[in-house]
Parts: C-alpha cells; sequence; structure tokens
C-alpha cells in the first residue's frame, strides 16, 4: 500500500506543497516588508524579523512534531500543525501591534514545521535508497514555485490591497493544505508503542547520528540553508532599497531564483539515473562555492552591478536543487524506523542555521550589499568544503546511495 502511494501524482503534489509551504510563507510576505515597516512605524531590520522569528518558530516545533508522528502517525499530526499554521496566520494578518504579529509568526512558524517534518517522513515510509532520493527531486521541482509564484504574488497583493494582504494568503493556503492532505493522503505509519519522550529522543538522535551518512547530509543542508536564508531575507531591502527596484518587479525578479532551483532540481533528477546522491552532492557543491567565491569577491570590492551580484545567487540556488534532495535521501536512507524524529532532527539544525542566518544578515545591514554577499558566499564555499572533508569517509560506505 505505501509503495503504490509514491507512485500517485497528487500525492508528490501534496508532499511538495507541504515542503515548500515554508518557501511560500516567506517568500509572499518579502514585498510586504518595506511598506510593513513604513505603516507601523519600526526599523527595517524588526521587520525582517517576520522571516527569522518564522524560521525560530519552524525549529521549535520540528522535533515535537517528529516524536509524536511516529507514536501515533503521521496524519494526526499533519492536521494538527497545519491548522495551527492556519489559525496563526489569521492573527499575523489582522494584527496592528508589531509584538502580536511577531509572536504570531512564531507560531505559525511552528505550525509549518509540521508540513517540512512528515512529508520527508513519509517518502521515507515508502521508499528507499536512489528511488528515495528521485522522489525528494520531484518534490523539490514541485515546491519550486513557491520561491517562484509567492514573489510574484505578494507583489500583486500589496499594491493592491496592501502590506496585510500576503499575510492573509497564507492563512488561506493553510485552509487548501487541509483539504488536500483529507483528499490525497493516506496513513503511512501505523501507530508505534514508545519509550518516554525524552529518552525515545535520545535513543532516536543517537541512532541517526551515529551513521556517517546521516551526519554528512545533515552538514551539507546546514551550510547550505544558511546561504538560502540570508538571501530571502535580504532580498526586498537588496532589490528595491539598494538598487532602487519598484515594489511591483520584486516578484519577477524574484522569481528568477525559483527558476534556478527548478533546472537545478530538473539536472539533479536526469542525472540521478547515471550518477549516485553522493556524486550529485558534489556537482552541486562545486556549482555553489564558483558562485560564493564570486560573492565573497564582490564583498571585498564593497560594490557590483545587479546582474553580477543576482546572477550569481541564482547559480548558487540552481546548486541547492541538487544539494537539498539528495543531502536528505543520503541522511535518512540508514534508519527508516525513526524516519520522523530524524526528519524533526535534521530539519531543527536546518531551520535553527536559517533562522540564525536570516537574523545575523539583518542585524549586518547597513544599505549596502556587504550582508548578502559575505553570508551568501561563505555558504557556497563551506558547502565545498564539507564534501571535500566527508566524502572520502562516506564513499567508503558500500551502502552510500
Amino acid at each position: 500500500m505505501n509503495q503504490s502511494q509514491a507512485t500517485s501524482r497528487r500525492f508528490v503534489v501534496v508532499l511538495g506543497v507541504l515542503t515548500g509551504l515554508v518557501a511560500f510563507t516567506i517568500d509572499i510576505s518579502l514585498p510586504a516588508i518595506p511598506p510593513m515597516v513604513r505603516d507601523m512605524a519600526t526599523t527595517m531590520p524588526v521587520g525582517q524579523q517576520v522571516v527569522g522569528l518564522f524560521m525560530a518558530g519552524m525549529a521549535a516545533g520540528q522535533i515535537p512534531f517528529g516524536l509524536v508522528s511516529d507514536r501515533i502517525g503521521r496524519l494526526p499530526v499533519l492536521y494538527a500543525g497545519i491548522g495551527l499554521f492556519t489559525l496563526a496566520g489569521f492573527v499575523t494578518a489582522f494584527s496592528n501591534d508589531t509584538e502580536v504579529m511577531l509572536i504570531a509568526r512564531f507560531i505559525q512558524g511552528i505550525g509549518s514545521s509540521a508540513g517540512m517534518v512528515l512529508a520527508r517522513a513519509i517518502v521515507r515510509d515508502v521508499s528507499s535508497g536512489p528511488e528515495s532520493a528521485r522522489l525528494m527531486s520531484i518534490m523539490v521541482m514541485v515546491f519550486t514555485a513557491a520561491p517562484m509564484v509567492a514573489p510574484l504574488i505578494g507583489s500583486i497583493l500589496v499594491p493592491l490591497w496592501g502590506w496585510r494582504a500576503p499575510f492573509f494568503a497564507t492563512a488561506i493556503s493553510g485552509l487548501l493544505i487541509l483539504y488536500g492532505i483529507k483528499t490525497s493522503l493516506r496513513e503511512t505509519r501505523a501507530p508505534r508503542q514508545q519509550p518516554h519522550f525524552l529518552r525515545q529522543l535520545w535513543e532516536s538522535a543517537r541512532e541517526f547520528l551515529s551513521h556517517r551518512r546521516s551526519v554528512f547530509g545533515v552538514t551539507i543542508n546546514m551550510v547550505t540553508i544558511v546561504g538560502v536564508m540570508a538571501l530571502i531575507s535580504g532580498s526586498s531591502s537588496l532589490i528595491i532599497e539598494i538598487y532602487g527596484f519598484q515594489v511591483k518587479n520584486f516578484g519577477f525578479l524574484f522569481a528568477v531564483t525559483g527558476a534556478a532551483i527548478l533546472i537545478g532540481s530538473a539536472i539533479n533528477r536526469r542525472l540521478l539515473q547515471r550518477f549516485g546522491a553522493i556524486h550529485m552532492i558534489s556537482i552541486g557543491a562545486m556549482i555553489a562555492a564558483v558562485a560564493g567565491l564570486q560573492l565573497l569577491w564582490m564583498a571585498w570590492l564593497g560594490d557590483a552591478p545587479f546582474w553580477w551580484i543576482w546572477g550569481n545567487a541564482c547559480l548558487f540556488m540552481g546548486a541547492t536543487g541538487m544539494l537539498f534532495p539528495n543531502a536528505t535521501a543520503i541522511a535518512l536512507d540508514p534508519v527508516p524506523e525513526i524516519a520522523g524524529v530524524a526528519s524533526s532532527i535534521m530539519g531543527t539544525i536546518q531551520s535553527l542555521s536559517g533562522a540564525v542566518s536570516a537574523i545575523i544578515c539583518s542585524a549586518l545591514y547597513t544599505g549596502t550589499i556587504m550582508n548578502i554577499a559575505v553570508v551568501l558566499g561563505a555558504s557556497g564555499v563551506s558547502a565545498l568544503l564539507v564534501c571535500l572533508i566527508f566524502q572520502p569517509i562516506v564513499g567508503r560506505d558500500r551502502r552510500a546511495i
């Protein structure tokens, strides 16, 4: 029964949407940040915390959702998480107080974590090895629509109905996803007896991190998300404030990064038929490093033409279409019995890294390209360094995919 689900288009689409919910929720709000800052009489660093705190909430929710899903099944936890996401979205949209809004975004992030954690766990429930890597790659292609479409939607909604409209749209999306879960997903994990929560977490974490492949996959995802979140959190100030593009053009420019991910994911899916996931990570890391070195050079220069910095940002994002799906599949492959907790541990580390990156990028903002160029550049170079350090070790494991 589980294997047949993996061949269903609706099944894959819903999992892709669950995985892309975080990107959609963040990206649709980006065009709203500058007018929100002006309307609520706050500062740009504070305004950009709608990204950082959302990511922090997502990090906080993943381990509890993963633990419970390994106990009672995936679907009840999905309903609870997406329901919380939807309610918090409505509070965010109607809030007139900055502190209330930021708290609601944090709670919305907690709810969104259920989608990301359990989508990965469900994939591991129904597949393994190269098939899991290919399914992850297809999911990346599906959720790539989020960074392509969300900023466009946000750029349209803000001029028409104000900065609150994108936040309202996230709540509506939660309702639609709940319908998709009900009509397209079946339970893939039967309820099982587990030890006390803390003991379950300790034993699962020890098992997960005892595998070299798992540590390698987690580390690749961790250093990659640092660059992704630096770009996402700082893109509106870079495009609108620094380079002077109008809000209506932001969505189209940001959508190019989504197209880059789509291209990278499509290439990854095709090449996986000939090469293993380990080799595809190496290719993605080399591409990310090429972009990273150029971005660090721009930071050294202190300025750069828009086409140069944005072109290399897109090159980096294309590399993520190869890095994320393969690293995730490699990390989860050795631990099918604890896929929920393993996915949550991996996601928590990734989300905390992203939240710290977004907060640091916001704090380093000085009205120049420096913050994005430095953080994004360091992320690309670090991905290659991780490959150079880990790959000889992981490559000796004959079970590596």
